[in-house]
């Protein structure tokens, strides 16, 4: 069984829906006819460009070789270009095949991803979503609106979720850190009084910064926020300032969560050691694929951390996060869009379920998705922009900032 061909989907969501931009899938295919599906997260360039880098790392590292041999596969990833310190975007190529790995191991065994990883530890995943708008809530008026913000969690309560994260506290700068905007501060408190009000201690508040602050600054916006008991306070500061995690960690009674843009063990390691973090968020589609999360989750456990896979992408990212997450005993939560979202679902065959705020994990071959590649062909993405992308200009101190949740336009 010797991986032999390489095809790769660009598609977009429809208007309305959450994930990003566009999705970034490969479809593997064996010597001896069996298909694999993964999902690309990171890309720092444009999707053709990232097309070819994923044929690159196929080609160069990965075509002819056993879909068994996934960490002789890895390491010439994490070697390649006499490196050993590989970039996000050829990890995240990596990530996608090493998914699709596992679906054909999978599917040639006829048992699920979780039963390969250690067996089943979870049958069901606690759930979270992102705070969207409600039907009745405008845009972009919805991101900075307080009130907004209970009457969606409460409808999330509703649909039976237990934890809601949301992200008032100011814009998506590439200026790295910043201190917040004193009505920045204020709006995040408002935001978490409002949502707590709304939910009571029915569900956990999630709070997210997308590593927008300087040190002191996100301190300074921890403690705003500290009366309403947040269950996390996640990546208050830019994700290359590893050790300061600790700094931030140490003045906050808050647990720190961070991840979703770290690449390897190293990273991962550097902020535990440190004290940084004790909840970690890998992107599968960026951390190396299942494997390495794997590895995460074990290397987490001898420092009593736990995981909360992330999502902001497609599906076939969601099901590798849920066969990862049915598999560890260190599973906090994982990250899910709504309720599974309409397109996400329709492109998998709604093959998760979820019930009163748990995901149950499909027990199928592979990933255990019917992955509806006609649908996702016939949405593709046919623009240069990036999955996401963050603004040029500055905190502004003067009117409101609003980071517009994720929402591609």
């Amino acid at each position: 069984m010797k991986l032999a061909d390489l095809d790769i989907i660009v598609t977009a969501p429809p208007p309305g829906g959450w994930g990003g931009r566009y999705w970034i899938f490969v479809k593997v295919t064996t010597a001896c006819g069996i298909v694999g599906w993964g999902e690309v997260y990171a890309a720092a360039v444009g999707p053709d460009a990232m097309q070819a880098v994923i044929r690159d790392v196929f080609e160069r590292h990965c075509a002819g070789t056993s879909p068994e041999d996934i960490e002789l596969m890895f390491r010439h990833v994490y070697s390649s270009g006499f490196t050993q310190r590989p970039d996000p975007t050829v990890m995240g190529a990596f990530s996608g095949i090493e998914m699709a790995c596992w679906d054909i191991l999978g599917k040639a065994r006829e048992r699920p991803v979780w039963a390969m990883l250690g067996g089943m530890m979870n049958s069901r995943i606690r759930a979270y979503t992102y705070l969207y708008p409600l039907d009745n809530h405008p845009l972009p008026d919805f991101w900075a609106d307080a009130d907004m913000a209970g009457e969606a969690a409460s409808a999330c309560l509703d649909q039976g979720f237990t934890a809601v994260k949301f992200d008032p506290a100011g814009p998506y700068t590439l200026r790295g850190g910043h201190q917040p905007a004193k009505s920045d501060i204020a709006r995040s408190a408002a935001f978490c009084r409002a949502i707590r009000a709304a939910v009571g201690d029915k569900a956990d508040l999630l709070f997210g910064t997308h590593g927008q602050f300087t040190t002191s600054g996100a301190i300074r916006l921890a403690k705003a926020i500290e009366p309403y008991d947040p269950m996390w306070f996640e990546e208050p500061i830019p994700p290359d300032n590893l050790l300061e995690y600790g700094e931030v960690a140490r003045a906050t009674s808050i647990p720190v969560a961070t991840g979703e843009r770290l690449t390897t063990l190293s990273e991962f390691s550097t902020v535990l050691r440190s004290g940084g973090a004790r909840i970690l968020q890998p992107a599968l589609g960026r951390v190396g694929g299942i494997w390495q999360a794997r590895k995460l989750a074990i290397l987490a456990e001898t420092y009593n951390a736990e995981l909360a896979p992330h999502l902001y992408a497609g599906p076939i990212e969601w099901a590798a996060n849920v066969q990862l997450a049915a598999s560890i005993p260190n599973l906090l939560i994982a990250e899910t869009i709504q309720t599974g979202g309409p397109f996400h679902r329709a492109l998998i065959g709604d093959t998760i379920a979820f019930d009163e705020g748990y995901l149950i994990p499909p027990t199928g071959p592979g990933l255990g998705i019917e992955v509806d590649e006609a649908l996702a062909r016939a949405h593709p993405y046919t623009g240069n922009r990036l999955h996401l992308e963050m603004q040029e200009a500055p905190c502004d101190y003067k009117n409101v900032n609003v980071f517009g949740g994720g929402a591609a336009d």
